[in-house]
């Protein structure tokens, strides 16, 4: 925004202008002045200092004549379109190209690298393997679902029914506990493959005690609101 406004009061024109009508003076900021001219060359090489032909100016000639379109300009800048501002000579306008680099210094480079360095810790401060694995996962399924013919997709070369691979045996004992312990520890699909990873990592859990536990706390509550409920209209005789 500062920027913006910083090349909104340089490159204001300071003389009046319109767009129907030439006009030719000494201001470096009028539209005319910075719009496309042709010159006439004649036979013997001499060039007449007289304009052939002016190119009749538009808006977009110099943005920089409202502070809507000053923005807009400097958005372009920051995405590497510098055509706004090329129609000055960076050489008799210095202040116009010490504006340059300063933006270039301080947006460009420092404050895009600022936001990378804060994308990248924030991408490795939730980066795991796990989550790797997941989105692996969920790629493919797309890719299976969306890009691959129906016997494509049940070609057992390119997806076998099991697919191994290494994997960390601390990291994978802290995963399923914590799957575990959140209930996403399913054990509906491949029990006996799931079982037998639990008895390598030395993990206890058996899911059928749990359901059994709580089977029988269910039959408790039941008994004891029967055994309430028969006891009550006796206590009101009483």
């Amino acid at each position: 925004m500062s920027f913006a406004h910083a090349f909104f009061i340089l490159l204001i024109p300071r003389s009046d202008y319109s767009f129907e009508e030439l006009a030719k003076n000494d201001d470096p900021n009028n539209p005319w002045n910075i719009s496309p001219a042709y010159n006439q060359v004649f036979d013997n090489g001499t060039i007449d200092s007289k304009p052939f032909m002016v190119q009749t100016p538009d808006k977009n000639t110099n943005m920089f004549i409202d502070i809507r379109t000053s923005l807009f300009a400097i958005y372009l800048f920051l995405a590497g379109d510098s055509s706004s501002l090329s129609n000055w000579s960076y050489k008799s306008n210095p202040p116009l190209a010490i504006l340059i680099v300063l933006f270039s210094l301080l947006i460009v480079v420092y404050l895009m690298n600022l936001l990378i360095g804060l994308l990248n810790f924030a991408i490795e401060k939730d980066n795991n393997r796990v989550s790797y694995l997941m989105q692996k996962v969920e790629i493919l399924a797309e890719i299976e679902l969306f890009y691959l013919l129906p016997h494509q997709r049940r070609c057992q070369e390119w997806f076998p029914e099991l697919i191994y691979y290494f994997a960390n045996v601390d990291k994978t004992r802290e995963k399923i506990k914590e799957m575990i312990n959140n209930d996403e520890w399913k054990t509906d699909y491949f029990p006996e493959m799931k079982q037998e990873l639990l008895n390598k990592l030395n993990i206890q859990h058996n899911p059928h005690n749990d359901k059994v536990f709580m089977d029988k706390l269910e039959e408790i509550y039941i008994m004891i609101s029967k055994l309430s409920k028969e006891q009550s209209p006796q206590v009101e005789k009483n």
